[in-house]
């Protein structure tokens, strides 16, 4: 029942070695580089301004975390947890148009076909009347359709690209990738 002072401590000592790990692994990324992601062509505000709704302020606060961490050198780790229609997408959604602003490809990993499907749809409808070409890989399109969506992706003239695991197939070599997002990233391993 984790009540014992025996089970309490080996629970704390699992928890230090946790947040110590993730320190060092934070202090050995600040030492990568990342593309600087802070210009503006007014993208997220025209995004915004076509949403049937108004972001809260939570999310506001967490889109303005992301940005926050986009415009430095350093790659950014973030972790966007919520309940089941809490926005998640929306902020993914605001941090790629931050990457596709700059000049960036951005891609989103999805952990079955059917998420990714549902992301596909949704970002194709988001951002495609934007003028940004969203491109779908997986594993399931036909061999021609697949050869396709890897030629865009390769080309840059895929901006955004949703994808499984199919996005790090071999051949799959995005010309200017910015910002990768990985949704349910736990159910990778």
């Amino acid at each position: 029942d984790g009540k014992h002072l025996a089970q309490q401590s080996l629970i704390i000592e699992e928890l230090l070695t946790h947040d110590l790990s993730m320190r060092q692994l934070r202090v050995e990324m600040e030492k990568e580089k990342a593309p600087v992601l802070n210009q503006q062509i007014n993208l997220s505000e025209k995004f915004l301004a076509a949403l049937p709704f108004k972001l809260t302020a939570a999310q506001e606060k967490v889109v303005s975390d992301i940005n926050f961490d986009l415009e430095k050198s350093t790659p950014m780790q973030r972790l966007v947890q919520g309940d089941v229609g809490s926005g998640k997408t929306v902020v993914a959604a605001l941090a790629m148009l931050k990457a596709i602003e700059s000049g960036y490809q951005a891609a989103i990993m999805a952990p079955t076909e059917l998420l990714e499907e549902q992301h596909f749809q949704n970002f194709k409808n988001w951002l495609e009347p934007l003028g940004i070409n969203v491109i779908w890989l997986s594993g399931k399109l036909k061999t021609a359709a697949k050869r396709e969506a890897i030629e865009k992706i390769n080309s840059a003239e895929g901006q955004v690209v949703v994808g499984t695991h199919a996005l790090f197939q071999e051949g799959v070599e995005f010309l200017k990738l910015g910002l990768i997002v990985v949704d349910e990233q736990h159910r990778f391993g």
